[in-house]
């Protein structure tokens, strides 16, 4: 019982500490971040999700660390945002053709979400990205697929260039 008790408070803490992060404009995934910017997503006049973009002293610099956030206003399966992730890269001419392991990469870090979920993608340079759900860690992609997975968001050929101005903080 003792055991479990623990893992309860850890649980709560953690909880207690993302709640304060969000509410401070800082994220509990990558220290000394602050809130860059944020925007809505959204598809025939329904929110899809809100964007938020966390880096260090709350500037984004391209190749720095940085961490993009997603919370859901529906639910979508994982298999959906996998094929609108690549759909996405390859309007970007990413090189998917060469890199056949990157759907399976992408299955592994994209679950299903609910409405209020958020998926977080940390990424650091020469590593890669980490991804985390509901807090928790889903996995890591390498260093490559992540530039072009961020760059659904960041390029600016991106197909939505009004939420990259709101996520660099030109529309706050």
């Amino acid at each position: 019982m003792d055991t479990m008790r623990k893992l309860i408070c850890a649980v709560l803490l953690l909880g207690a500490l993302c709640a304060q992060a969000l509410a401070s404009g800082s994220t509990p995934f990558l220290p000394n971040a602050h809130l860059v910017g944020k925007g809505q997503f959204t598809r025939f006049g329904f929110s899809v999700y809100e964007a938020r973009l966390w880096a260090p002293l709350g500037r984004y610099i391209q190749g720095e660390p940085f961490a993009l956030s997603l919370t859901y206003s529906r639910e979508i399966a994982g298999e959906r945002l996998v094929q609108a992730s690549v759909d996405e890269m390859q309007k970007l001419q990413a090189p998917l053709a060469q890199n056949t392991q990157w759907r399976g990469a992408l299955e592994r870090v994209l679950p299903n979400v609910v409405a209020g979920d958020t998926i977080t993608g940390v990424y650091q340079p020469g590593q890669g990205a980490t991804f985390f759900h509901r807090e928790r860690q889903t996995g890591q992609i390498s260093e490559e697929l992540a530039r072009h997975f961020f760059a659904i968001w960041l390029d600016p050929r991106t197909s939505e260039p009004g939420l990259r101005q709101a996520l660099l903080g030109a529309q706050r």
